[in-house]
């Protein structure tokens, strides 16, 4: 299948600069290798024949900018068709057609199909490692887990008497502040972040999944030292962390007839600090990305809408840090 060419301005495109001013996403189009990220597209459309479809990158450009903003499908379709900033940085020029909302979500289904995903975000993380605003020499890193509600997550029947909830999330109960039990159902997206944000690793289970049984799955091989709350302690971590030689931050827990000294409350609070970093980072992605709720039914979609999120999250952290920089600088 033949790849429509978008490349080419018009007159129309030369005359609008937007006043010269330069937006978040014009930035990340600059600290972005697109052409590092367009070279694992190339088993995509190898036929001239057939109708011209749209570039793979750009498409991936498509889920990146909607994962930032929080839209659904039709949103960003609507959003492409009357916005100039969002147009320029997945390369449509003024009249070129927009990508309707089905070829959007195909496009989605590809990258769950072929497992791209995962490698994509590496690839970014991997670039921003190489610009000095990733650093994985000597990594902390601070591990947790958060409830997602699914998209549908109401024991409610059809009209043939079949339940309508996501068949592929479980419930999650928890005693809150309050000590009142609360029931969430729906998945868990477990995470690695370092001490600068940047999520360096990231699973997706149903919410049933006990938070330590993902630890090993999210060590990245860099390590220096590990951060995790109360839920993840256990002797088999322990063990684990002192054969991998890597440091072990994870807060102790008292036990019947065994509560902490005051030692080990002291360095649980010390600790603590640095874990508390992956509550403001699953803080901005409820609040900014709306990953408090599912958007798709199953869990390896929600899962790929997790990591682009992810993904966005890491480039618009990158450009803040950067500009941090260059300030003090």
């Amino acid at each position: 299948m033949a790849v429509k060419n978008t490349t080419q301005k018009t007159l129309a495109d030369a005359s609008v600069n937007l006043g010269g001013r330069k937006f978040g996403l014009d930035r990340i189009n600059e600290m972005v290798d697109w052409n590092r990220i367009d070279a694992y597209f190339t088993d995509y459309y190898k036929s001239n024949r057939g109708q011209q479809a749209y570039a793979p990158l750009m498409k991936f450009k498509i889920l990146l900018v909607q994962s930032m903003h929080n839209l659904s499908d039709p949103a960003m379709e609507e959003m492409l068709l009357r916005d100039l900033v969002f147009r320029r940085f997945v390369g449509l020029g003024i009249s070129d057609e927009v990508p309707d909302h089905s070829t959007i979500w195909r496009f989605r289904e590809q990258l769950e199909e072929n497992q791209l995903f995962e490698t994509l975000f590496q690839e970014v993380n991997n670039q921003l490692e190489e610009q000095g605003l990733i650093i994985k020499v000597g990594q902390a890193s601070i591990i947790d887990a958060t409830v997602i509600e699914a998209q549908r997550s109401r024991p409610k029947k059809n009209e043939k008497g079949e339940s309508t909830q996501d068949p592929e999330a479980e419930y999650f109960t928890k005693r809150n502040a309050k000590g009142k039990r609360e029931t969430t159902y729906g998945y868990k997206a477990h995470v690695n972040c370092d001490e600068d944000g940047f999520i360096m690793k990231a699973t997706f289970t149903p919410a049933n999944v006990h938070d330590s049984k993902e630890l090993i799955h999210l060590l990245t091989g860099n390590d220096a030292a590990v951060y995790a709350d109360k839920a993840y302690t256990s002797k088999a971590h322990d063990e684990l962390l002192e054969k991998l030689g890597v440091k072990n931050r994870i807060l102790k827990k008292a036990y019947r007839n065994r509560p902490l000294t005051k030692e080990e409350k002291e360095t649980n609070r010390v600790h603590s600090d640095t874990r508390s970093i992956i509550e403001r980072v699953f803080g901005t992605l409820k609040l900014h990305y709306g990953i408090a709720k599912s958007r798709y039914l199953g869990r390896v979609r929600n899962h790929v809408r997790f990591i682009m999120c992810a993904m966005g999250y890491n480039l618009k952290r990158a450009i803040t840090i950067q500009k941090n920089c260059l300030t003090r600088g």
